[in-house]
């Protein structure tokens, strides 16, 4: 098989929760313990820091990763979902893994993912701890991608463990209440291994503080541990969160022999996108009109977003939206502001929801706008219709982002 016949097995063949959803899901990690022991246990024969959260969590890795990179060492990164091509998942020192290494994994390899039944998931992150420990690297930044106790990551005895802010998402797997969540996401916290907690959320602190206790691990809250001001090369007021995640991770590393300066934390969080690549965080698309993209799809993450967005100068505003068909639409839809024009689509997977559909829902919240058969002719129309001193916003789903960065 080519690089394309690869993936396209890769997608097609087994469950993948950006393609399927729930059923996708698995309920342990029998099969990701299976793949690590055919694979000789690859996660034992690296340092790694392991990171969970609903909002942050893929800024906060990237952030840690290019300070690291600062500091010399030999990074890899594993994050979850790529935006243009797979290989964005697994980089180290910022350079995507090679084409032939995913060809030859799945080769070596396939007999035993298809009887095992492995997911796609399971078997993207088994590709990754091979690759990082073919390259030796000195530590690798591993995001979950989903929740964190059940999560195929979670066979790592990481460093220190980061959970980023907790909010509603994937509610049908991980719960419907803040505290199911959290308890998720807790399940990354290991024996007697630090958890650096980047706010103190109240309905989940006490989530937090037990878990921590049964693990006898110290736990360290950011935003009261770093009260030094940094900036970073990622745009969005959100982010002033996450460098307090990531300084404080940095802080718990230098105290087990990572040797980090204070200017290569500065140096790492203004080189972010030049270190690793990241897309999609409030990217600049263009400047006339302004024209901008960022991921958040749930409540707290386009919360952060969508204020941000009304605090800038423009003229009037145009939001191209989409969003995948099980997205309660009743939490997000009420925090997009009326005074905008819509450009409804759906995102190029079988997920996405019909545009149709989206407009008719967002009528009830007063939204009102025009429905497109792609994102790409959205983006076209909203771009055509703006005036220079207008705005353009993109969003609403990972996978819209996808289609324009």
């Amino acid at each position: 098989m080519n690089y394309k016949e690869t993936l396209d097995w890769m997608f097609a063949q087994l469950p993948m929760y950006q393609r399927q959803g729930k059923s996708a899901f698995k309920k342990d990690l029998t099969n990701t313990l299976a793949l690590a022991k055919h694979l000789n246990n690859p996660h034992q024969k690296f340092k790694s820091v392991h990171v969970a959260g609903t909002n942050g969590k893929g800024s906060t890795s990237h952030m840690l990763a290019s300070i690291l990179q600062e500091a010399g060492y030999k990074v890899g990164l594993y994050t979850s979902p790529h935006l243009k091509d797979f290989r964005e998942r697994i980089k180290v020192n910022g350079k995507l893994i090679r084409k032939n290494c995913v060809i030859n994994f799945i080769k070596r390899n396939q007999i035993f993912l298809e009887h095992q039944k492995l997911s796609f998931f399971e078997m993207t992150v088994g590709l990754a701890f091979e690759h990082f420990a073919k390259q030796k690297v000195d530590v690798a930044i591993i995001e979950v991608g989903l929740g964190g106790r059940l999560d195929s990551t979670n066979i790592i005895t990481p460093e220190v463990s980061v959970i980023t802010n907790i909010g509603f998402d994937h509610t049908q797997m991980l719960g419907n209440t803040l505290p199911e969540i959290a308890f998720e996401k807790a399940g990354i916290i290991k024996k007697e291994i630090p958890v650096v907690i980047s706010e103190k959320q109240e309905e989940v602190m006490s989530v937090f503080l037990k878990k921590a206790k049964e693990m006898n691990s110290p736990v360290f809250f950011a935003e009261d541990e770093v009260n030094k001001e940094y900036h970073t090369d990622l745009l969005g007021h959100y982010q002033q969160k996450n460098i307090k995640a990531a300084v404080q991770t940095i802080a718990v590393l230098r105290n087990k022999g990572f040797e980090v300066s204070e200017k290569q934390v500065k140096k790492g969080l203004l080189n972010v996108v030049q270190n690793t690549g990241l897309l999609g965080r409030w990217q600049i698309l263009a400047k006339q009109p302004m024209t901008v993209c960022d991921t958040a799809h749930n409540k707290e993450g386009l919360n952060y977003v969508l204020k941000q967005l009304l605090a800038q100068e423009f003229e009037d505003l145009h939001i191209v939206l989409g969003v995948v068909n099980d997205k309660d639409l009743n939490t997000i839809l009420p925090l997009f502001p009326k005074q905008a024009t819509y450009y409804f689509c759906k995102p190029k997977i079988q997920r996405g929801l019909e545009a149709a559909i989206l407009q008719s829902q967002a009528k009830e919240y007063q939204l009102f706008g025009t429905t497109y058969l792609s994102v790409t002719k959205a983006l076209v129309a909203a771009k055509k219709n703006a005036k220079k001193s207008d705005l353009v916003f993109v969003g609403g789903s990972t996978f819209v982002v996808a289609e324009v960065v």
